[in-house]
C-alpha cells in the first residue's frame, strides 16, 4: 500500500516530503513530484510534510489513475532527495481544480 502524490501537487511542487523520505522513493517531474510505488515502505512520513496536501495512501477511493501515474513517471524522471525552492507561485495554484488536464508536463525535472 505505497503513498501517491495526486494532482494539487502540479504547478505547487513542494519538496518538504522528500527530506522526510527515508527510502528516497520521490521523483522529479518539471512541475510535480511522484513516488515509485515499489520502493514506498508505506512509513507514512511524507504525507503530512506536504503543504499542499497532495500525498495520499493509495487505498483512498478514486486513486487508482495517480497510482498508474506514479509508476509510470517514476521510471523516467530522476529521482530527488533534498527539498528545493517551490516555485514563487505555488500558492497560486494550490487547490486550483483540473490540474492534470490543464497545467501537467510529462518533462523531468533536474533531480538531485
Amino acid at each position: 500500500m505505497p503513498y501517491v502524490v495526486t494532482d494539487n501537487c502540479i504547478k505547487c511542487k513542494f519538496t518538504d516530503c522528500v527530506e522526510v523520505c527515508p527510502v528516497d522513493c520521490f521523483y522529479e517531474g518539471e512541475n510535480m513530484l511522484v513516488i515509485h510505488p515499489d520502493e514506498c515502505i508505506d512509513c507514512g512520513v511524507c504525507e503530512p510534510e506536504c503543504p499542499a496536501e497532495a500525498i495520499k495512501p493509495d487505498t483512498e477511493p478514486g486513486l487508482e489513475k495517480w497510482l498508474k501515474l506514479n509508476a509510470e513517471y517514476a521510471e523516467k524522471w530522476p529521482n530527488i532527495t533534498v527539498r528545493k525552492d517551490a516555485p514563487a507561485d505555488a500558492a497560486d495554484f494550490d487547490g486550483v481544480a483540473n490540474k492534470l488536464e490543464t497545467h501537467f508536463s510529462a518533462a523531468p525535472g533536474e533531480g538531485d
